[in-house]
């Protein structure tokens, strides 16, 4: 239980940063935020795992979780103003 509340915190940490940084108004709420902060964490782990940046068990850094929630907020502003 307490590894899942600490994921859930750096993933709202990680998605504040990255509305913060992305340019732009985003309309998402709080939970929007921590679920794409978290699904950025996995992403750029994944990611840097099929790069080689990272072994398997490894997370992510802040940083390239970050980039991943970004990645990420771009692609769902992409979907979210064609619809």
């Amino acid at each position: 239980m307490v590894s899942l509340l600490g994921t859930l915190a750096v993933g709202l940490v990680v998605g504040l940063l990255a509305r913060a940084l992305k340019p732009g108004r985003d309309n998402l709420g709080w939970i929007m935020t921590m679920l794409l902060g978290v699904a950025g964490s996995f992403l750029a782990t994944y990611f840097g795992m099929a790069l080689g940046w990272y072994e398997q068990g490894e997370p992510a850094g802040w940083i390239a979780s970050v980039v991943g929630a970004m990645a990420l907020l771009a692609m769902f502003s992409l979907v979210k103003g064609k619809t």
